[in-house]
């Protein structure tokens, strides 16, 4: 037994793995698109509102798609299933290279949010809730906070590529690093449960050697027919909504910043200093949930994110306090990939944490549909990101109190005797 507890348990390999696969994916192509955007319409001759509209297909293709991946992850192998949602979705991000019309933007949106739904938004959570019982919030903030690393660094790499190789170039180069680094992580440490290394999670209740492949661990919570009932479940929906449409806006900082007379450059640096925040973010949003719990981490993150938005209202046109709001923003916006998996297992347990998590995450695809083309086609109307940013404040606002009303609903859960 005591040689058991010094071998290097697999749970590290899945939190490496998982944390490279979300960090070039989610980090990397999701947070790059923005970057882009000036470029393409200057060239193609494409307004903001209708590039930008290829978000919200994406949005609607995860919305119908979130569920039936949370049945997909939980029947088929999860290694072959996201090889496959690597090559969709970095294929995709490559084949805009290629594209001469808004069409193929529209049209390679389908597979590439297909991909995304497993690398970025499911396959994450639902390895760290099934491999690791001890510290679980660190290890998800640890896998968002690589995230962010990785976006810090290719942020500005991206924008340095597009400055001196084009747009295209650089969309065909980023897919195929991409592909070529994570199919291979995938393949060598993704396991979907610590059954098939013969494993307990890690940090859960000490066994002897001989049952530790066959000693079950009860999951706690509601099961998602009773979570489909409670008010704390369509709180928590609307919360997923408002924190994406706040954390869509990332995508128009870089034509923010055009509009502001910042070249592409600087908003390289920008959306770097977002994801450096982001990284500060995911590791101290994962921490405080383990020590103050999810609704006082969540209720404090809501508070903070209205000192960016301030700064960007009153002195976007000072460099300093721009690139100082954009970190802010992202250590804020670090709560969607964070907070977000935490505040469901903190709400509704792990007894269907994975169907529930997918139930909840349509809140983010909802608000992809409507931010990301609608914030476009403001400032297509106005010129201006100050009413975005007004609304964005309201949102912050809104969230404090659809998370207070989430725990109350938690509560009514637990009195009717639903949370066992």
């Amino acid at each position: 037994m005591n040689n058991n507890k010094k071998k290097f348990h697999w749970a590290w390999w899945i939190l490496i793995g998982a944390s490279l696969m979300v960090g070039f994916t989610r980090g990397g192509l999701n947070s790059a698109g923005g970057l882009f955007l000036p470029s393409v319409t200057e060239d193609l001759g494409i307004s903001m509102g209708s590039l930008t509209l290829y978000f919200s297909i994406a949005s609607i293709v995860t919305m119908i798609f979130l569920p039936i991946a949370g049945k997909m992850i939980a029947k088929y192998n999860i290694r072959m299933l996201l090889i496959g949602a690597v090559i969709l979705q970095a294929g995709s991000f490559a084949m805009f290279g290629f594209m001469n019309s808004v069409w193929g933007w529209y049209l390679f949106s389908i597979p590439m949010s297909i991909g995304a739904v497993f690398l970025t938004q499911m396959a994450g959570p639902v390895l760290i809730n099934n491999w690791f019982k001890k510290n679980k919030g660190l290890m998800i903030g640890v896998m968002m906070a690589v995230s962010g690393g990785f976006g810090a660094v290719l942020q500005p790499m991206v924008g340095n590529l597009i400055d001196s190789e084009g747009w295209r170039n650089t969309y065909i180069i980023i897919g195929l690093l991409v592909m070529a680094v994570v199919i291979p992580v995938v393949f060598f440490t993704i396991r979907m449960s610590p059954k098939e290394k013969g494993l307990q999670p890690y940090g859960a209740d000490e066994v002897n050697e001989d049952t530790v492949s066959n000693t079950p661990v009860l999951e706690k919570g509601v099961s998602l027919a009773v979570a489909k009932k409670s008010s704390a479940l369509y709180a928590l929906i609307v919360f997923f909504f408002f924190i994406t449409a706040i954390g869509s806006f990332a995508q128009h900082v870089p034509t923010f910043a055009d509009g502001l007379g910042y070249d592409v450059k600087f908003s390289g640096n920008a959306m770097a200093g977002w994801m450096f925040g982001a990284l500060i973010g995911a590791l101290a949003f994962g921490y405080l949930t383990d020590k103050i719990g999810a609704r006082n981490t969540a209720l404090f993150a809501m508070v903070l994110g209205l000192a960016p938005v301030t700064i960007l209202i009153t002195v976007a046109d000072n460099p300093v306090m721009f690139q100082i709001a954009t970190v802010i923003f992202g250590f804020v916006v670090a709560s969607i990939g964070t907070l977000g998996p935490l505040l469901t297992s903190a709400l509704f347990g792990n007894k269907e944490y994975g169907q529930i998590y997918a139930n909840v995450a349509l809140g983010l695809a909802v608000a992809g549909i409507v931010a990301l083309p609608g914030y476009g086609y403001i400032y297509d109307l106005t010129g201006s990101y100050s009413s975005v940013l007004y609304a964005i404040a309201v949102m912050f606002i809104i969230n404090i109190f659809l998370i207070i009303a989430a725990f109350k609903g938690k509560k009514k859960l637990e009195q009717a005797g639903h949370w066992n």
